[in-house]
């Protein structure tokens, strides 16, 4: 990390950043000429700071605050260390950083170290999760009364409609498209193939696929913040919110998943179409859990305008072979790659709880040996199955208590989040649809 520095003396600033529960990138402004002092000693900052609601504002009735105290905790730099931020005027380092205990101990309110621990699990059975992320985005205009899609720099016009795979849509943002990879490349995300979407002015950019989990997560991290920061250098907005236009679809984080045992064999692969059994099991993990873990897919109030019939976007329990109505699909292809897309979470989640509850539910149906309900054909939204919560109370209740849950999650961080939503919704409940936008634009 030392040497990364003293190769880029151009860079005068450092961020030291940790991501809370909502996702929101928490730390400091260090000068980089102290930046040798935070890669050997860490930072210190409150406990609370992991666990502040979406606008920044303690949780009121946290212990973490008052009660204990608002102990510190430290904060050491992750395995990843520095990295450029692309997006910023001046030349300025990230430094990701995550949460211990004064004994040396991972701090259980950590999101990443929530991820960490259910990557472990997985190790002591000798198998490796492979993930891949997909993120759906906005292009916005905010500067005016109403969003709209920004102006194309290329021929000063808009967009009067959603374009789905469109290469014209793509052609008018080519200029921030290869600044964004040339960032990403800059930074090491694995970015590969973008298309324009059904939403206006939507477009998704796919991850490539990792054998480390909480890489993958990082890099869905920090490709939401680069976007955002990216946007706002053209002179416009991007935005992870679920549902910005009602009249169009939102946008989703679809993650793909396989595992590999101690030879590199992908696991669920039969050599034919429909996958092994332990794919089957995995499948019945995700779906036993899925109603119980649906705040980690849908965590905030605008969350619940993406999850509705004939939008896209997932609403019942159930699962499919190359069947995009279904909220788990198996895709066709190689059978050395066979793999399980998750599709219920929207762009606005923590990437590191949403890969924690994937992954945790998994395996858990990998241990349970569990067979899933038979596979669904045709369109999900006509049938008669399972739903996933339908209110963010319902989501919230459901998550506070459940059995399911407690196998991926801390008990901690379960009650902080569910303080934190339970703030935030009694909030939000005051807002109009257009304040929420604003809350929820730039944040999410």
């Amino acid at each position: 990390m030392k040497d990364w520095l003293r190769k880029h003396p151009q860079v005068r600033t450092i961020r030291v950043a940790a991501a809370d529960l909502n996702g929101q990138a928490r730390g400091k402004r260090v000068p980089a000429r102290f930046a040798d002092n935070v890669v050997k000693s860490g930072v210190r900052f409150p406990y609370s700071v992991l666990n502040l609601d979406i606008w920044g504002e303690d949780i009121d009735d946290s212990p973490l605050v008052f009660e204990e105290g608002d102990q510190d905790g430290t904060l050491r730099p992750t395995e990843r260390g520095f990295m450029p931020m692309p997006w910023l005027e001046s030349p300025s380092a990230l430094l990701p950083i995550w949460m211990y205990r004064e004994n040396g101990k991972p701090y259980e309110g950590d999101p990443r170290h929530a991820l960490r621990a259910v990557v472990d699990r997985y190790k002591a059975r000798g198998l490796t999760p492979v993930c891949a992320m997909e993120l759906e985005f906005f292009l916005i205009d905010d500067s005016g009364k109403t969003m709209q899609v920004p102006l194309s720099p290329r021929s000063g016009k808009r967009r009067k409609a959603a374009e789905a795979l469109s290469i014209r849509a793509l052609d008018a943002f080519d200029v921030f498209f290869t600044d964004l990879y040339d960032a990403c490349e800059a930074m090491d995300i694995p970015a590969d193939t973008t298309t324009s979407e059904t939403g206006l002015g939507q477009f998704e950019v796919n991850l490539m696929h990792c054998d480390d989990a909480l890489r993958a997560a990082d890099d869905a991290w920090f490709f939401k913040m680069l976007v955002k920061g990216l946007a706002r250098r053209h002179g416009f907005a991007a935005s992870f919110m679920a549902k910005p236009y009602a009249d169009y679809s939102g946008s989703g984080l679809h993650t793909h998943f396989s595992v590999l045992d101690q030879k590199g064999d992908n696991i669920f692969d039969s050599g034919g179409p429909k996958g092994t059994a332990v794919l089957r099991h995995a499948v019945a993990g995700c779906l036993e859990a899925m109603h119980d873990s649906t705040l980690l897919f849908a965590p905030h109030s605008n969350s619940f305008d993406r999850l509705v019939p004939d939008a896209h976007a997932p609403t019942a329990i159930c699962w499919g072979y190359e069947n995009r109505t279904a909220a788990i699909r198996i895709p066709s292809g190689n059978p050395a790659a066979r793999r399980i897309e998750h599709r219920v979470a929207g762009g606005d989640v923590n990437p590191y709880l949403m890969l924690a509850a994937i992954l945790g539910a998994a395996l858990s149906g990998i241990e349970d040996g569990k067979e899933p309900v038979a596979p669904i054909s045709g369109n999900s939204y006509a049938l008669d199955l399972p739903q996933i919560p339908t209110t963010w109370q319902g989501a919230i209740d459901a998550f506070e208590f459940s059995p399911h849950v407690a196998r991926f999650l801390p008990p901690e961080l379960i009650a902080n989040m569910v303080m934190t939503k339970r703030q935030e919704l009694h909030y939000t409940a005051e807002l109009s649809p257009e304040e929420l936008v604003e809350l929820y634009l730039d944040t999410v």
